[in-house]
């Protein structure tokens, strides 16, 4: 099992979870699905996320996807599992139960019922004891109904929770908040892992303010890879000229609700899935948005082939 250890830099993609026409859960596809996020560099995959449709999953399909993954990953790159669970007792259960496959962290998002910073810090504590050892990645995701959480406020919780190594940067507008935790550590905080979400929409950003990553999806994820790696080599410039081809397609997958069927279509229009199919409530593509989205695809192509050409 590869380890997490909060240094991670990159991509650690979130990995669609694929379906057969029927809505059943392919596992047959999961092979070649896994060496295609790891194809393009990834330096670690995250399953049972929101994008994953985990909460379409019962605890038998989630648990055999995760054995599935982890046996094909084979110890390669890191695999962090979502817990999707809201309660205590049951998402301590899970993660222990992943971890003992051989899951190298879970990323756990505080519930929305929490009220106020001290609420959220006592269930971060109590969550950390539960868990002792296992590795946890804290999703700050307001616009997805989690509980706001001040750089401040993020502190508390890491010099609480020893085992909380990550942070899963969410928050919109959030740029302030990457540099406020990094102002921080100048004072010998400890440095906090940060990789950042919202589908790499403001990566180049995010990585110029202090951010390790992404931890996201998109159906190109080798541009987010290649993004991460010209930020890492100094070339800002080159990362946002690079960006900006794929931001049209980018931006269109992030339409509410419509977004999770745009990813599946192009990662099947890409070879990844054998079926776009979702089974989360959600809107069907149209003729018509199948159309628009093949024009982005063909546009980007064009600009790929012109800028190697």
């Amino acid at each position: 099992m590869a380890p997490w250890t909060g240094r991670e830099r990159g991509v650690v993609a979130i990995v669609a979870t694929p379906f057969d026409e029927k809505g059943e859960l392919d596992l047959a596809r999961v092979d070649r699905l896994v060496e295609w996020y790891l194809e393009r560099g990834v330096a670690g995959l995250a399953i049972l996320g929101q994008m994953g449709e985990a909460a379409e999953l019962s605890r038998e399909e989630a648990l055999a996807f995760v054995r599935r993954v982890l046996l094909r990953v084979g110890g390669r790159v890191p695999v962090v599992a979502g817990t999707g669970v809201q309660g205590l007792s049951p998402l301590a259960a899970f993660a222990r139960t992943v971890a003992e496959e051989g899951v190298a962290a879970v990323m756990v998002a505080p519930p929305a019922s929490l009220r106020g910073d001290e609420a959220v810090l006592a269930w971060c504590r109590e969550l950390d004891e539960r868990l002792g050892e296992i590795a946890w990645v804290l999703q700050d995701f307001p616009l997805g109904g989690g509980p706001p959480m001040s750089a401040a406020l993020i502190r508390k919780i890491a010099e609480a929770c020893p085992a909380m190594l990550t942070l899963k940067h969410e928050d919109w507008p959030g740029l302030d908040k990457i540099s406020a935790i990094r102002e921080q550590e100048k004072g010998g905080a400890r440095r906090l892992g940060i990789l950042c979400g919202n589908g790499g929409l403001f990566l180049p950003h995010e990585l110029a303010r202090g951010a390790d990553g992404a931890m996201t999806g998109f159906a190109f994820p080798e541009m987010l890879v290649d993004v991460c790696r010209l930020v890492d080599e100094g070339r800002l410039e080159a990362a946002l000229d690079l960006f900006d081809l794929y931001l049209p397609l980018l931006r269109y997958e992030q339409q509410p609700r419509l977004g999770l069927a745009v990813r599946k279509y192009l990662l099947w229009k890409r070879g990844a899935l054998a079926s776009p199919a979702v089974r989360a409530f959600a809107p069907r593509l149209t003729e018509a948005t199948r159309a628009e989205v093949d024009l982005l695809a063909h546009r980007l192509e064009r600009a790929l082939a012109s800028r190697h050409g």
